[in-house]
């Protein structure tokens, strides 16, 4: 039987063949903009060397369990209680201590040299200053314990004190500079100071306004209100949205504002990939997709939209209660996915809010790679059909 002769292959099939050799052995080696929607959904799991992230689809159940997310509520830790009606002085305070007496000649008033002229029958002390003992001193009278006491009361010791010395002494206690009632503004507002409190009660916003007002946009502005020894910040925005909020201010406490500027992330096959301000506040996800520059109708994959966010512990396990969260852990990384090919996805990410520095990822559609394989491929094709009708 005659050997069969085996045709050498042309340099064109050649030249084709080493082409598909580079480029079909796996896509792991094209470019990309990221994970494609499968690797996002399915590589969350935890394992030896890392803990995972927790996928969640962003449905009607995930959106109210997130619509109920508590934020940081200032009445919530130190209530609305209005300041006590009567100003208590304490130490550091400056007081005017004016005595008056019944007749002329006495300690305090100045002889009647004639009939016709009555004589002073008041003497001024020059202001005191609380000092740290809680005393300021009254000639005949000594020291006297006013700190914590109101006008009238500290009145009323003088008296007692001055009784039998004095020509029935009466006195008035005034409260020239009051320290102990105030509170202190600092930070983004037009002038920091110490802010005097009245006693009707001053909200948060009115001692801000005292202070001139803040520097900041509201959406970008938050406030610290520091109140023996524990602090709480919060929007400004919160306050404006729910006047509960904005509760009474209590003596000695601090107020600081604080400009930070709200944004995300946009990657992956959206309009634009950058850091995006928030530039309003309460900004939801379908907002947030459209500042980003939509989905690119040529790249995105509608399926594969991303919103991953590092979460409470107590929201992930009322997402998914079978996530493992590792004991202690109080922040889990989640990832909720959106289905825009789903019209009903639309109306619930306008009910999703969208919280500073969140990372929104729309995943590269499959055909993408597909395209990116004929554009490699094509131009070899091309080369090679050229050799074949050449004759090499």
């Amino acid at each position: 039987m005659p050997a069969v002769k085996t045709k050498k292959p042309t340099r064109a099939v050649s030249v084709l063949a080493a082409m598909c050799t580079l480029v079909l052995p796996g896509c792991s080696a094209l470019p990309g903009m990221g994970p494609g929607m499968v690797d996002v959904a399915t590589q969350g799991a935890p394992t030896a060397d890392r803990e995972g992230y927790l996928v969640a689809p962003l449905d009607a159940r995930v959106a109210a369990i997130l619509a109920r997310r508590g934020d940081t509520s200032l009445r919530g830790h130190f209530g609305d209680n209005k300041p006590a009606p009567d100003q208590r002085i304490g130490v550091g305070d400056v007081l005017q201590v004016t005595i008056w007496e019944a007749g002329a000649g006495g300690l305090f008033s100045a002889p009647a040299f004639d009939r016709l002229t009555p004589g002073s029958r008041t003497a001024s002390i020059p202001e005191q200053i609380v000092a740290r003992d809680g005393a300021i001193t009254i000639p005949y009278a000594g020291r006297i314990q006013v700190a914590g006491m109101t006008a009238p009361t500290v009145e009323a010791r003088i008296m007692k004190a001055l009784d039998g010395k004095a020509i029935e002494p009466q006195v008035l206690v005034a409260i020239t500079r009051n320290l102990a009632n105030t509170a202190t503004v600092a930070g983004e507002v037009m002038q920091g100071a110490r802010v005097p409190l009245s006693p009707r009660g001053d909200r948060i916003l009115d001692v801000l306004a005292s202070a001139g007002g803040v520097r900041s946009p509201a959406h970008d502005s938050f406030i610290t209100l520091t109140r023996q020894g524990r602090s709480i910040r919060q929007p400004m925005q919160m306050l404006l949205d729910d006047p509960r909020e904005n509760i009474f201010v209590q003596p000695g406490d601090t107020l600081t504002v604080e400009r930070i500027p709200q944004s995300f992330t946009a990657f992956g096959a959206a309009g634009r990939n950058a850091v995006v301000p928030f530039e309003a506040p309460g900004l939801t996800l379908e907002e947030a997709i459209a500042k980003a520059g939509g989905l690119s109708d040529s790249q995105a994959d509608p399926q594969g939209v991303f919103l991953l966010r590092i979460e409470q512990a107590a929201i992930a396990r009322e997402v998914d209660p079978a996530f493992p969260i590792p004991p202690g852990k109080t922040w889990v990384e989640v990832v909720y996915r959106v289905n825009l090919r789903d019209p009903n996805a639309f109306f619930l990410a306008r009910r999703f809010r969208v919280h500073d520095k969140d990372i929104l990822y729309v995943a590269s559609s499959p055909l993408t790679d597909a395209q990116k394989i004929l554009s490699i491929v094509a131009p070899a094709a091309n080369t090679a059909y050229m050799l074949k009708i050449s004759g090499k």
